[in-house]
């Protein structure tokens, strides 16, 4: 792996924000943290919204949904490709995984046919057409500029 770890944590933690209790997410989902849906083998399973969470348990779940993240990139893009991508390419990548998960990001078939053939202007002009794009904009765009300066 070529990408900051920390850089990416961080970036992350300001682009999802930080939630100290259990609250519902845009979809209906309770979910709690740095984005942390709540699933049957958390211990959180069935608390009701409002439950106060320690920044130690967020932690915890950030880190195992980090590494969670990254296994999806590999699976996405595959291991000897995205390990070898630019290790700014695979900050974006982990960036947009963590926030469209593997489902719907291996749906942006032209911007990961662009990211196969490392051409990053392509792979921004095809991320800033979604609707991706229009949901988190300031997110999106951010991402895009990074991905467009990579040589």
């Amino acid at each position: 792996m070529t990408f900051d770890i920390k850089r990416v944590r961080e970036q992350l933690y300001i682009d999802e924000g930080v939630e100290h209790c259990i609250y519902v997410d845009h979809l209906g989902y309770p979910t709690f943290g740095v984005g942390h849906l709540i699933t049957k083998t958390d211990p959180e399973y069935g608390e009701p919204v409002g439950t106060p969470i320690s920044q130690i348990r967020i932690d915890a779940a950030f880190d195992e949904d980090f590494e969670t993240m990254i296994r999806e990139c590999y699976h996405l893009y595959g291991a000897g490709i995205f390990h070898h991508l630019p290790g700014e390419v695979q900050e974006i990548l982990i960036n947009m995984m963590f926030n469209l998960g593997r489902p719907r990001l291996g749906k942006f078939v032209k911007f990961n046919q662009a990211i196969h053939e490392q051409n990053w202007k392509e792979a921004a002009k095809e991320g800033r057409d979604s609707r991706w794009y229009n949901q988190v904009t300031n997110r999106a765009e951010r991402l895009m500029s990074r991905l467009e300066e990579v040589e």
